[in-house]
């Protein structure tokens, strides 16, 4: 069987289970199965595939037939402008979290030597991706996951990054460490009763701590904010990822640890995803 036939015929497997872009999937599996890029499938689409790799291609197939994500599958998500080594305990990074990026950037433009905390850092994504955009910046990231530590210390040898880089493994509670300029958290802001209630390949892969916000979805958005006040220096920018009905509630609780809000940011949906707030 050549390279298109087995892309076809995996699309239409995908199809069957009414995945939203099925021969898009089985083009991204068919390069990880045999280790090469999409240009080489287009240009090499008649080439005959080995058996060992067409076995390969159609196992992933059968993985993504039962919803496990494309990202977990292949371990890889292109998110900002750099590709982030993901795994089951990392969130796979969203298009909607590039707001974060960008804004910071856009917030930083004219600073120089600045100091960021990542809270959750997870695979890295946000506070890596600034600091390959800010040869001069400095981060620091703290997770609780041990694995989302290693995860991102890979991500960030790759991106080149890693001297300017400190991790811990903490939990923000217990964080005492230094004074930032600025500070970013994506945190759990997921209501607990509406966890199984999320797309399938959400709900049953991807890690519940990093969804999980409690009974109202806020418990971990508390801790972040009062935690964040302690560690942040005056004037400084915090950066904060909300769920899509939580802007009125968070706004309130960053106003009590005295922080002024100076945006809302909505993401492509058009729902509000990001508030920017400075120390005040």
């Amino acid at each position: 069987m050549n390279i298109q036939s087995a892309i076809i015929k995996g699309a239409k497997i995908l199809e069957s289970k009414f995945f939203l872009s099925p021969y898009l999937d089985s083009e991204i599996l068919m390069t990880e199965a045999i280790s090469k890029d999409k240009k080489y499938i287009l240009l090499n689409s008649n080439t005959k595939i080995e058996e060992k790799k067409l076995n390969l291609f159609q196992k992933l197939i059968e993985q993504r037939t039962k919803g496990k994500p494309i990202a977990y599958i292949t371990n890889k998500k292109f998110f900002w402008n750099s590709e982030f080594l993901v795994t089951k305990d990392t969130l796979i990074p969203r298009p909607d979290t590039e707001l974060l990026v960008d804004n910071i950037l856009k917030l930083t433009k004219n600073k120089n030597n600045l100091s960021i905390l990542d809270i959750g850092v997870g695979s890295g994504c946000i506070l890596l991706s600034i600091l390959k955009e800010r040869k001069q910046y400095r981060g620091t990231g703290i997770d609780i996951i041990k694995n989302c530590l290693e995860i991102t210390k890979i991500n960030a040898i790759n991106l080149k990054i890693e001297p300017r880089l400190k991790l811990y493994q903490s939990n923000i509670d217990k964080f005492t460490l230094g004074k930032y300029d600025l500070i970013v958290s994506n945190p759990p802001y997921i209501r607990k009763h509406i966890l199984k209630y999320l797309d399938s390949d959400v709900a049953y892969f991807e890690p519940k701590f990093a969804l999980d916000g409690g009974i109202d979805g806020l418990s971990e958005i508390r801790k972040v904010i009062r935690k964040s006040s302690e560690l942040i220096k005056k004037n400084g920018k915090f950066i904060l990822e909300i769920g899509f009905d939580q802007k009125n509630k968070v706004i309130n609780l960053l106003k009590k640890e005295g922080f002024y809000i100076n945006s809302a940011l909505k993401d492509l949906a058009n729902n509000d995803r990001c508030l920017i707030c400075t120390k005040i």
